[in-house]
């Protein structure tokens, strides 16, 4: 890279960001083996000193698929991250009205539906849920899922008020099913990029162009089972392909605060 270059990249860092997705994990706190794998303990305290550097002004704390469908970590961990932050959880559908409402009361304003890690197992049912939990508390549905294996959720997503899909779909021959969801209105998270094979900046555009208000930016940290954790490149990538300072912002902050009610 060029000093010139350099110099350019230098600018078009990101001067607020709303991290879309992390995750904690408490050991003091319910964790399950998931696919064999247990994840190490990474505290409020890991994640701030891991991110002390970025500018991150708010945050969604998301359960990964070893917290099951508990969710006894999250309030102490949202009141240790501040009125900042919100979460993604794990419910099955036949969750109560009353927890439901008790979470959201706790900072959590979404349903992780876990496919990827089979957290869940069916979606027959996913229109339905999705609407219920909407209409009752203003909540949407995060889909973790490989996008070679959207074709069959796509006419349920495009149905929901508010949905989102993690990691860029992770999979590069999936990114036209991505962009049929952006397209329909579906949030994409920019996020998990040592767990995707899509060419970032490439999807990065391609998303863009196709819908301005449908990406925001997430760590994924601490980013277990991936080939590679969060690194900084990860915020030049993105930058460097929006090339522009407001699209930026747009990515990295005001887009997921708008989706998540978190104030800027």
């Amino acid at each position: 890279m060029t000093a010139m270059d350099q110099k350019i990249a230098d600018t078009l860092q990101p001067r607020r960001m709303i991290d879309a997705h992390f995750h904690i994990y408490n050991d003091a706190y319910p964790l399950i083996e998931n696919q064999g794998f247990l994840p190490p303990p990474f505290s409020v305290e890991d994640y701030q000193h891991r991110t002390k550097d970025l500018p991150i002004v708010g945050g969604v704390l998301v359960s990964g698929s070893s917290q099951g469908f508990d969710q006894s970590y999250l309030k102490p961990a949202l009141e240790q991250l501040g009125s900042q932050y919100v979460a993604i959880t794990n419910l099955p559908s036949s969750v109560s009205d009353e927890k439901i409402l008790a979470l959201r009361d706790s900072g959590v304003c979404g349903v992780r539906v876990n496919l990827k890690r089979r957290v869940v197992s069916g979606i027959d049912n996913l229109v339905d849920f999705g609407m219920r939990i909407w209409d009752l508390a203003g909540w949407h549905l995060e889909m973790y899922v490989d996008s070679r294996e959207l074709d069959e959720l796509i006419p349920k997503l495009i149905k929901l008020p508010k949905a989102s899909v993690d990691h860029l779909g992770m999979a590069r021959s999936g990114v036209s099913q991505v962009r049929k969801l952006a397209e329909a209105g579906v949030h994409i998270k920019a996020s998990g990029f040592g767990r995707t094979e899509v060419n970032i900046a490439e999807a990065v555009k391609v998303l863009y162009a196709t819908n301005p208000d449908c990406l925001m930016f997430g760590t994924d940290l601490p980013s277990n089972r991936t080939e590679r954790p969060f690194n900084i490149s990860d915020i030049s990538k993105v930058t460097e392909a929006l090339a522009d300072e407001d699209a930026i912002d747009k990515v990295f902050a005001r887009n997921a605060a708008k989706f998540y009610n978190i104030k800027l």
